[in-house]
């Protein structure tokens, strides 16, 4: 059976990377599931979030979602995107040898090279929620979900 996609998780994933980064340096996850209803990222992290950090981190995130903030693709020359960004998450096809690279763009937020869809504006992707996270092995989880807008 084929996965569910959805366009509004996938760029809150984005969201949730660079949030995660700006607040802890940490980068952006190794490992994401994501599916309409729910999703998780992976970070390399050596402790768990106290619940003032899981706070902050939704409050950080649902500011970038209200600011109304277009997302856009853009192209970019492989040379260019491999001095800007890490393409090891990039996927077969899109990690070969190709002459350019997919980046997305939220707002002046975030850019990160990608191959999947996503929502056009931010605001379309309702309210963010950490539903839990928890540490193990120097994997910090974080579990969300959206609330779509009325």
């Amino acid at each position: 059976m084929a996965k569910k996609y959805d366009p509004c998780m996938h760029t809150a994933e984005h969201i949730l990377n660079q949030t995660m980064d700006r607040l802890f340096a940490c980068g952006r996850c190794f490992s994401a599931h994501v599916n309409p209803d729910k999703a998780k990222c992976d970070y390399h992290f050596g402790r768990d979030l106290t619940e003032a950090e899981a706070r902050e981190v939704e409050a950080r995130v649902n500011a970038v979602i209200a600011a109304d903030l277009p997302v856009a693709a853009e192209t970019m020359d492989r040379f260019e995107a491999q001095s800007r960004f890490s393409l090891e998450r990039l996927p077969g096809e899109a990690a070969a040898e190709l002459a350019a690279i997919r980046v997305i763009r939220i707002g002046d937020y975030d850019a990160c090279p990608c191959i999947g869809e996503h929502a056009t504006r931010t605001r379309a992707l309702g309210t963010f929620r950490l539903t839990t996270h928890s540490h193990a092995d120097g994997v910090l989880r974080l579990r969300f979900k959206l609330s779509k807008p009325a």
